[in-house]
């Protein structure tokens, strides 16, 4: 089974997301030499997301929202949607998304594929991270700064990448940008939800460790 034939396009309940924890993992081998000198290799080309959504339950109907998830989702079988409660933008999370945000790069007159993404940092050390599940309704995109109707591009699932039409391609050295909200895709980081009804009314919240998948 192909990552996106195991992937299911629905979203984690919203309401337990919001007050899930977690963030991105970075994978490195650090060797400490004699001289007192290191010696630093990264494992992981991309960062991976972690986030447990136990932390967001709040009522035993959250409970039952996540435990019929899980049973659907045929618990870590297929991947899903999240939305990450502390970056679900192309933009600040006070702001609301532009056409504007990120650069997806330049035009030549026949390019019409252009890979959605969300840069990090500035420069050579700059950190471009690949964005395949944006929320449809919100993403605008523009070509030389002037923002393009929806009749002129549509968004590949599959790749990962704003199309646009054969008329709309952008031309020689016009920048192509974009703003977007976007989910995480991630599956169950576990074979079970361990709950004790006692526990949970006491204020001891049950584990549910979920983990960013990549398609």
């Amino acid at each position: 089974m192909s990552d996106l034939a195991s992937f299911h396009d629905v979203l984690f309940p919203l309401g337990v997301s919001f007050g899930a924890t977690g963030g991105p993992e970075r994978r490195n081998e650090i060797i400490s030499l004699t001289s007192g000198r290191e010696k630093r290799n990264s494992r992981f080309a991309n960062s991976r997301r972690h986030y447990d959504a136990g932390t967001g339950l709040r009522s035993l109907d959250d409970l039952q929202e996540v435990i019929a998830f899980f049973e659907a989702r045929r618990g870590s079988l297929h991947a899903f949607r999240f939305r990450d409660p502390f970056e679900m933008k192309s933009c600040a999370p006070a702001l609301a998304p532009s056409a504007m945000d990120q650069s997806l790069g330049f035009g030549d007159g026949t390019v019409s594929r252009f890979a959605l993404v969300k840069v990090y940092g500035s420069g050579a050390d700059a950190y471009q991270r690949s964005i395949r599940k944006p929320v449809a309704a919100t993403l605008r995109v523009a070509v030389a700064g002037l923002e393009r109707p929806a009749a002129d591009f549509s968004f590949d699932q599959t790749t990962g990448e704003v199309v646009f039409t054969e008329a709309a391609k952008p031309g020689a050295g016009q920048r192509v940008t974009a703003g977007f909200e976007f989910d995480v895709p991630v599956r169950f980081d576990t074979e079970r939800i361990a709950i004790s009804l006692k526990a949970f009314k006491a204020g001891q919240i049950p584990s549910i460790p979920l983990v960013e998948v990549q398609l």
